[in-house]
């Protein structure tokens, strides 16, 4: 009895690993998010900390930590996931319950990611509806070191009190710092800074940031030109120069 070979299949190629993940959604939206604010998003999370940006600009700062939180989630699942599927030796019935749940989790992580990324969707939509809204910083003023931290201190909280047997104004800031009362009249006159004239001094005056004091901060930064020699009378002598050069 003639017996026909047996034709084997050929073997199955070997899984290669995996092309590198895919750019979080974070990134198509960050120049998006830079031309509506004016700010990169890492500068958008560090005002937003301070305290200086306005609701709906805050708004759409919340929703992009949260996106950005529940994205950290989605790789990690991911990542794990991809472990389970080319890592493990063997795929028995215990690896392959394990690859179920890191499925279900992977899935509960993305849409969570979507529903985020929806919100920082519709903050940029709102903002956008509302036109440019930034204050024109080119014509903010030149702060000193100092008063440019007392309004950034101002910026995270503040309080205007009046000492009851003195009547000496002072301002306390919530880290419990003060700042002297001839700065806040300088912020004050520059537009910078606002009371809450609703309150009596004795009991605390709450001081918030202007939309020209929040641009102040949030705006470019210039520096006075370094190295400006200091004015000199006419006839004063020697100058100020060949002294130091003695």
């Amino acid at each position: 009895m003639r017996t026909h070979p047996t034709v084997s299949s050929p073997p199955e190629p070997p899984i290669s690993t995996p092309p590198p993940a895919s750019p979080a959604p974070d990134a198509a939206l960050t120049d998006r998010i830079h031309a509506v604010t004016g700010h990169s998003v890492t500068d958008l999370a560090e005002y937003h900390e301070q305290g200086l940006l306005d609701e709906p600009t805050a708004a759409l700062a919340d929703a992009h930590r949260l996106m950005r939180q529940a994205q950290q989630a989605v790789d990690y699942h991911r990542e794990h996931l991809r472990r389970l599927l080319f890592h493990e030796p063997v795929v028995d019935t215990t690896v392959a319950d394990r690859i179920d749940r890191s499925i279900g989790h992977l899935r509960q992580a993305a849409a969570t990611r979507d529903t985020h990324q929806g919100a920082v969707l519709a903050a940029l939509s709102e903002l956008q509806a509302a036109g440019p809204a930034r204050p024109d910083t080119s014509r903010s003023p030149d702060l000193s070191a100092p008063d440019t931290a007392a309004l950034l201190a101002i910026a995270r909280g503040a309080k205007l009190h009046e000492n009851l047997l003195t009547q000496r104004l002072s301002v306390i800031t919530s880290s419990g710092t003060r700042i002297a009362y001839s700065a806040l009249q300088r912020l004050e006159s520059a537009g910078l800074v606002a009371r809450d004239a609703s309150r009596p001094v004795h009991a605390g005056v709450p001081l918030t940031l202007t939309e020209a004091g929040r641009g102040t901060l949030t705006g470019p930064r210039r520096t006075n030109a370094p190295g400006t020699p200091p004015a000199v009378r006419a006839g004063a002598w020697p100058s100020p120069a060949k002294r130091a050069h003695r």
